[in-house]
């Protein structure tokens, strides 16, 4: 597998070899633009490398083949995210190193770095399982031994800790300060009541809101990439939905759709950014002299009113749109364990007549 290297006519190099990949088939392969003999020789011995499967491959050759894998099974929204992370954060410590010679201490060391850098909890979180996503794909696919950003440790934390919850009453508030804004407040009030995503909400079309039925089809997201909206599916295949609506809001969606004159099914129900409800619900907060929270809070706050009136887990999960109850648990275990607390409670004011009455 020596190969050929040739200088072309225009003062490029070219090389031309074969090679056996992973699966023990005789391929051949040409590649030309080189600057340099030696560069086009590094470039042949890493693609080796790499159609073998072999992790003395440089660790940006590896990041590249991860991101090829798993480029069809995910959102291309959450794919740029990805190579945000990745680019950003992660290739600028790893980069130039062999995936087999990084081990624990040397992901130790990269967190160090990236803690001072004074992102919160939640995104150091987010970084570090990127870093580990990596590795894991090494360790299933290609025999990793180990995965070094595991034994290292986790970075950050799962919740920041500063999650915004409007309760019924704060929400009625709100909506009174808003309620100039026609448009902006039936989506805010919508998204209370239901907890779909800002994402979900923006990508709705009126043929979405069965009010016979009284239900909110789900099967959408909108996300904004490079100054573009761009319809997508939901974040996970559990995003896809029916969301059964509460009759006070089939009554408003009706009011709200009844104003849209001309419009169709297939037309947007809320025409708005993002940043134009973010800036809003900070308004309406400051109106309505409450605590500010985020317009993804509504999501929560709506978690909140479920939990609080001891809606079974299982209910609560498939109505967010999560994969499995774990995502629901881990997000608002907080909001469970007041919850535990008041039915120990109830139970213990059921037990207490009983044991006065012995």
């Amino acid at each position: 597998m020596a190969g050929y290297f040739t200088k072309e006519a225009n003062g490029k190099w070219s090389t031309q070899f074969y090679y056996v990949d992973y699966a023990g088939v005789r391929r051949r392969k040409r590649k030309c633009g080189f600057t340099t003999k030696r560069e086009a020789e590094a470039w042949k011995n890493e693609f080796i490398r790499k159609a073998k499967a072999n992790m003395d491959m440089r660790f940006e050759t590896f990041v590249e083949e991860y991101l090829e894998m798993i480029s069809s099974d995910i959102r291309q929204s959450t794919m740029d995210t990805k190579q945000h992370i990745i680019e950003l954060h992660i290739l600028p410590y790893f980069r130039g190193k062999k995936v087999t010679d990084i081990n624990a201490l040397d992901v130790k060391k990269w967190q160090a770095i990236i803690k001072k850098k004074g992102f919160s909890d939640t995104y150091l979180r987010t970084i570090n399982a990127q870093l580990s996503a990596i590795f894991n794909y090494g360790v299933n696919l290609y025999n990793l031994p180990y995965n070094p950003a595991r034994k290292a440790g986790i970075m950050g934390k799962t919740k920041s800790g500063n999650m915004g919850i409007w309760s019924i009453e704060e929400m009625e508030q709100f909506l009174s300060a808003v309620e100039n804004k026609d448009g902006a407040y039936y989506a805010f009030k919508l998204m209370y009541w239901t907890g779909i995503r800002l994402g979900e909400l923006l990508a709705l079309n009126v043929g979405d809101v069965d009010l016979e039925e009284k239900k909110l089809h789900i099967t959408k997201s909108l996300t904004r990439r490079k100054k573009q909206d761009v319809i997508d599916k939901p974040k996970t295949p559990a995003g896809n939905r029916v969301i059964s609506l509460p009759d006070f809001i089939v009554d408003d969606m009706r009011e709200y759709m009844g104003k849209l004159y001309g419009m169709t099914k297939n037309d947007r129900l809320f025409h708005f950014t993002k940043n134009f409800l973010e800036h809003e619900i900070k308004r309406g907060a400051k109106l309505a002299n409450l605590k500010e929270i985020r317009v993804h809070d509504l999501r929560h706050s709506h978690a909140s009113v479920l939990i609080s009136n001891n809606v079974d887990i299982a209910t609560i999960a498939n109505r967010l749109g999560h994969e499995n109850i774990k995502t629901t648990l881990d997000t608002y275990s907080h909001l469970f364990d007041k919850n535990a607390k008041a039915v120990a409670n109830t139970l213990d004011k059921l037990y207490r007549p009983v044991s006065e009455e012995e």
